[in-house]
């Protein structure tokens, strides 16, 4: 057991211990004590995928601060295990012209501090979404207006008819529209958010966050859940436990022997490795709660050498191979599958022209053939490599490797996943803190289509994604599958789409796969879908 898991475990302990002690000792415990146990109640002790430092959900598209906004935050609207978008926060009118949606909103919302939430708040909230997200970046190109009629009334005009309109505010993934209050939600778009004020089921503890220790919520008592049953974000969103805490370990080992012990009850991911004492525990359930699981990928930073060359590029990726990666990330094929689909395999958008080399593995010899007419001059490579998330530890490593098979000069620089989250942020040269290199996953709803994959959008500086791919002609294409209403149509665009994505090396798929969630039987009523949430969560 490492130190911290110790010292953490002796501390729980110790919390458990204090009263038993105190009384066999004949000390009356004071009503301020016996009042303070009695509130704690009902805690879910969770180890999420990451420690959360970044507790702005607009400024990043990390899963742990999305995650984070689930549980403090609301949205306008929602969707279900259908794919279809549900009202949340707000019911929604559409004229006869396609251009003016008017969305209402329901009774008894209030943001944490007391104050009703207004149609001003959810205008400045979806405004600043807008600027960070690509789905919303798109939305805002055909908004004319979008105003507060009054305090419950919120109206959006189109300059244009656009089709994607609901499905952007209710996407379920980062970037999410949560709704903040206006005197938040008018923080500039590129700064974090001084608070955590949101009016979602659950209230953040600013005085109990200790990034790399521990993050805790309580349950909202002032939240009006809906009256339909949960069905991914959308439906009632009822709390039955009085608070959540996420405590940080970054042992695998230690987080396993943790859930076995009852130290703790939800353990977002669990190592492959270690998944039999897992099932082999009649105490612990195992399971996929995200079916449609995630896309793994490489992302190259267009602004500097030697990436800003696409004959750089396209060597790196026919370096790449899936198999080698996912083996090393996953290793039980039952959980991966290789894949060449931009828009994720067994989607209605999928197709696997010019992922061949990734699936097949077999493009290391033209990798270096391209690499040496490029005129690649030895510039480093600097990777980011996470050492504490289980599933962002292999891909660095592996394709680090399969980078210097072709002839590339790799730099590998160890971190943890909250550093990699802040300085991908960065656009200054791998001299000055900037990278070159960094790995993460999508998970599948936020792939499905062009406007919603923030790794081909081609916005470059102006509101792309880290990397700062910069393609005009990607963005027309872009533009025209979001007008289209036709199936057919969108497929071919799609196509279309992700040829320039693998011709210009936009990024790097390299594979699909799922994770199991575990949990002890002590906790019952856990939701699946593509984000991890503790409404409708019960403990014995």
């Amino acid at each position: 057991m490492s130190d911290f898991s110790r010292g953490w475990r002796a501390s729980a302990l110790m919390k458990t211990r204090l009263p038993v002690v105190l009384i066999a000792a004949g000390l009356a415990l004071s009503a301020t004590t016996s009042l303070s146990f009695a509130q704690k109640g009902k805690t879910i002790s969770a180890v999420m995928h990451s420690d959360l430092r970044v507790i702005d959900p607009i400024i990043t598209t990390a899963y742990i601060t999305r995650n984070h906004g689930y549980m403090v935050y609301d949205t306008l609207l929602a969707m279900d295990s259908s794919f279809k978008v549900q009202p949340q926060m707000a019911s929604w009118k559409i004229s006869d012209d396609k251009l003016t949606y008017t969305f209402t909103l329901r009774d008894g919302l209030k943001w944490h501090d007391g104050k009703p939430v207004t149609a001003e708040d959810c205008v400045a909230s979806l405004k600043r979404w807008g600027q960070r997200d690509g789905m919303g970046q798109k939305l805002m190109d055909f908004v004319g207006s979008l105003d507060a009629t009054d305090d419950k009334t919120i109206t959006l005009k189109l300059k244009e008819p656009y089709g994607l309109v609901l499905e952007s505010i209710g996407k379920p993934s980062s970037v999410v529209p949560f709704m903040m209050p206006k005197r938040i939600a008018e923080t500039p778009a590129d700064k974090a958010i001084a608070e955590q004020i949101g009016s979602g089921p659950f209230k953040f503890i600013p005085s109990e966050f200790q990034p790399g220790v521990k993050v805790a919520y309580e349950k909202n008592k002032d939240y009006v859940p809906r009256s339909e049953p949960p069905s991914w974000t959308s439906g009632g969103k009822v709390v039955k436990v009085d608070r959540v805490e996420w405590i940080t370990m970054p042992d695998a080992q230690t987080q396993v022997n943790s859930l076995l012990s009852g130290d703790i009850d939800f353990l977002e991911n669990p190592s492959f490795d270690l998944l039999p004492a897992l099932t082999g525990d009649k105490n612990i359930k195992v399971e996929v709660l995200n079916k449609l699981g995630f896309q793994t990928l490489g992302r190259m930073n267009f602004l500097h050498p030697p990436f800003d060359n696409v004959k750089v590029r396209r060597a790196a990726f026919l370096a790449m191979s899936q198999k080698p990666v996912l083996d090393a990330l996953i290793g039980n094929p039952q959980y991966y599958k290789m894949c060449g689909a931009v828009f994720g395999c067994g989607t209605p958008l999928a197709t696997e022209a010019g992922g061949e080399t990734l699936v097949k593995g077999d493009g290391m010899a033209e990798a270096k053939k391209e690499l040496a007419a490029s005129g690649y001059d030895g510039t480093p490579v600097v990777v980011m490599a996470p050492g504490d998330v289980v599933t962002l530890k292999a891909q660095p490593i592996v394709a680090a490797q399969l980078l210097r098979d072709a002839g590339f000069k790799v730099e590998v620089q160890a971190t943890d996943w909250q550093t990699v989250v802040t300085r991908r942020a960065s656009q200054k040269p791998p001299k000055e803190g900037g990278w070159n290199m960094f790995f993460t996953n999508w998970v599948a709803a936020d792939i499905l289509n062009p406007v919603g994959n923030a790794s081909i959008s081609g916005r470059g500086k102006a509101g792309g994604w880290f990397g700062w791919f910069d393609d005009p002609k990607m963005e027309e294409l872009r533009d025209k599958f979001a007008r289209s209403t036709s199936p057919d149509e969108q497929k071919k665009l799609a196509a279309d789409i992700q040829k320039i994505a693998y011709d210009q090396v936009a990024y790097i798929p390299l594979g699909q796969y799922t994770i199991p969630n575990a949990w002890r039987n002590q906790i019952t009523g856990v939701l699946d879908g593509p984000v991890p949430v503790f409404w409708n969560v019960e403990k014995k």
